[in-house]
């Protein structure tokens, strides 16, 4: 008999059905069998949600898995333990593993080692053979072994022929590049070219940077008429451009991550390379900028760029790597951030985190559909917590929200109908049918 899995009384916030309601839901084995009203069903597990939030499991189209070949970063089974634990169920590993995901091979056996894991991993297979913008992979290829979107990941394109060229064929496979924007010629800092990278006396890179290299994609995708994903939006003017190249109907879809919306770059006045990502944080305008382009659909979807290092390599603020964890913050600072500051509903946070990440990368997810996935997260929206880099559930603790308040705490994770993270020990939750 399939296990079932019965969750009363929550406040059931489905965005892509438009459903805003208290009710009960029904999980029997994989499938979501019933959700909204009152159910009764004396065999099934019953976990009280009064008082918290059941949304569609969260879609994170931004991740890196760093497997194959930087295991000791993060692997397969612990960053899906992480996207469990911010009540994320479906995730796109990006490509920059050793081997690259560049070939059929590679994207086949991420795909296989991640079937036990906590969440659905989807996988962007490699644009160009070794990430190094020489020569295009074979894209339908990939896309047979299971890609289910393209990338050259932390860098761009060089060759814009050869971006053209991947633009047109991806999109005759139906399936999206997802593309880091930037001009390497003026790249290269440590973090954003400004007053605070002159009163540290480091080098940095100037905004500019992102926006050419947005403005060269999204003239590409307008000029052939075929649709760009524009990764980790993080300066206003990008945000400008992609709002301006909407009105025109360009099909461009873009994303930010949390950082970007919540902090600036006065935060690397600390020295903590813990702040350090690429792009890096900008001004306060940008920000602002960044948190109206959420509000007015410019900014399609919230992604973390989840991307581990180690301790090791992130305790020197000169030559520690770019990048910073964040699926177990993402949702929290999305509340703290966009909801507590009346930027976004938390309904149309969930879209961002959810139903619209899933239908970019035309993936069964995001929403609560009877019939659907059994993949959801239960969630205190007004439970405040302090993130701790030592709680954290996968390999790396770099985390850029250590020590800060944050509204918005995950209770419970359901993948593919089974719970995959709780904070609660196993005997809180009733076993017994009640009325």
């Amino acid at each position: 008999m399939a296990e079932k899995l019965l969750i009363r009384g929550a406040r059931i916030l489905d965005p892509a059905c438009g459903r805003d309601e208290t009710g009960d839901i029904l999980i029997v084995g994989g499938v979501l069998e019933q959700a909204g009203g009152r159910i009764s069903d004396r065999e099934a597990r019953t976990i009280d949600g009064g008082g918290l939030v059941a949304a569609p499991g969260l879609v994170d189209m931004h991740v890196h898995l760093r497997d194959p070949g930087f295991c000791e970063k993060e692997d397969v089974f612990s960053g899906c333990r992480a996207a469990a634990a911010g009540g994320v169920t479906s995730l796109l590993a990006m490509p920059n593993t050793n081997p690259a995901a560049d070939s059929p091979e590679t994207v086949s056996g991420i795909l296989k080692k991640a079937e036990s894991a906590d969440a659905r991993v989807y996988v962007a297979a490699a644009i160009t053979k070794g990430l190094k913008s020489e020569e295009l992979c074979d894209l339908a290829a990939l896309k047979k072994a299971g890609a289910a979107a393209f990338s050259d990941d932390g860098r761009p394109v060089t060759d814009t022929r050869l971006m053209a060229r991947a633009l047109c064929l991806a999109a005759g496979l139906n399936r999206r590049i997802v593309s880091h924007c930037e001009d390497l010629s003026l790249a290269g800092g440590l973090m954003n070219e400004g007053e605070i990278s002159r009163e540290l006396g480091v080098r940095g890179t100037p905004a500019a940077a992102e926006d050419c290299g947005t403005a060269r994609d999204i003239a590409l995708a307008e000029s052939l008429g075929v649709p760009i994903h524009i990764c980790h939006v993080s300066t206003a003017v990008s945000a400008g451009m992609i709002r301006d190249a909407k009105k025109r109907g360009a099909r461009i879809t873009a994303e930010t991550a949390p950082h970007y919306f919540a902090l600036t770059e006065r935060a690397l006045l600390t020295r903590n390379a813990d702040f350090r990502m690429s792009p890096p944080l900008r001004t306060e305008r940008d920000r602002l900028a960044i948190q109206e382009a959420l509000a007015d659909g410019t900014i399609d979807a919230v992604a973390t760029d989840h991307a581990p290092h180690t301790p090791q390599e992130k305790s020197d603020f000169l030559t520690a790597p770019n990048g910073v964890v964040g699926m177990e913050t993402s949702l929290a600072a999305g509340i703290t951030f966009l909801v507590g500051n009346g930027v976004l509903s938390l309904a149309q946070l969930i879209a961002k985190m959810s139903p619209i990440p899933a239908a970019i990368l035309g993936i069964p997810a995001g929403s609560l559909r009877p019939g659907g996935a059994a993949d959801l997260v239960l969630f205190d929206p007004g439970e405040k917590w302090v993130a701790d880099r030592e709680r954290l559930h996968g390999k790396s603790r770099n985390t850029p929200f250590h020590g800060m308040t944050l509204t918005g705490r995950v209770k419970l994770t359901v993948c593919r109908g089974k719970i995959v993270y709780n904070t609660e020990k196993p005997e809180a939750f009733s076993c017994h049918w009640t009325d």
